[in-house]
């Protein structure tokens, strides 16, 4: 156990990984990041804008992922990224998985808190409502699609876009402001702790898996368990 505890260590503390891309490259990139961001930013906060549960609501947070997506996959190369445990090169699966869990059990107890502070839980109770409305399955799956879509837009198109000026700094900080189109600061809030996680890992296995990953896990955590406690 000590070991393994000691290798996990040892991934958390690894050294940035870079991919050195062409002047032209990273040009492209950066181009095409700037237009994804502001179809991005204006489809989530209309999409969180429209009634909960509506069909406007699905059309709207599904053309959001695939405005992530595609604009991810059109700026260039999507790394999937790797480490290396005990010896071999390995894609960061139980990494990413765990983490997602272990953050979606800080968010809870985050909540926990945050329900008893009025205006804190209003913020939080307009962002759920989202999640009590339709079919469960349905809301799942939108949220789950939005989060790896997210990272492969994020954590991969922007966080090479940016190059060595601090990604992980610079990539969490667009997020969080993305994220925060529709007006919510909880939701910037979240955006602030999940994006800071998602970059530190993008910045030590060079690839978005690991990103996708414990954003997949801590979205169900949070689909699924936070609307009881605020009695959603």
């Amino acid at each position: 156990m000590t070991g393994l505890v000691s290798e996990i260590g040892a991934i958390l503390g690894s050294p940035a990984v870079t991919h050195d891309e062409s002047p032209s490259q990273v040009k492209k990139r950066r181009i095409i990041v700037v237009v994804v961001l502001l179809i991005g930013a204006t489809l989530l906060g209309l999409s969180l804008s429209r009634t909960p549960g509506s069909t406007e609501f699905y059309v709207l947070t599904l053309a959001l992922a695939a405005v992530w997506a595609v604009g991810a996959r059109l700026s260039g190369p999507v790394h999937m990224g790797s480490v290396q445990f005990r010896g071999r090169t390995r894609r960061p699966v139980i990494t990413g998985s765990v983490i997602g869990v272990v953050l979606g059990a800080v968010f809870i107890v985050g909540g926990l808190v945050a329900r008893e502070i009025g205006p804190v839980r209003e913020y939080i109770v307009a962002v759920l409502e989202y999640a009590n409305y339709g079919t469960l399955w349905l809301v799942v799956l939108i949220t789950v699609i939005n989060g790896v879509a997210e990272e492969l837009f994020f954590r991969g198109a922007l966080f090479s876009a940016i190059g060595r000026f601090r990604p992980e700094v610079v990539s969490t900080i667009i997020y969080a402001v993305a994220v925060s189109a529709a007006g919510n600061p909880m939701l910037g809030f979240a955006g602030l702790i999940l994006g800071g996680v998602c970059a530190y890992e993008r910045r030590i296995t060079g690839g978005v898996l690991a990103p996708m990953l414990t954003h997949f896990f801590w979205g169900l955590v949070m689909v699924l368990a936070l609307p009881p406690i605020f009695g959603v």
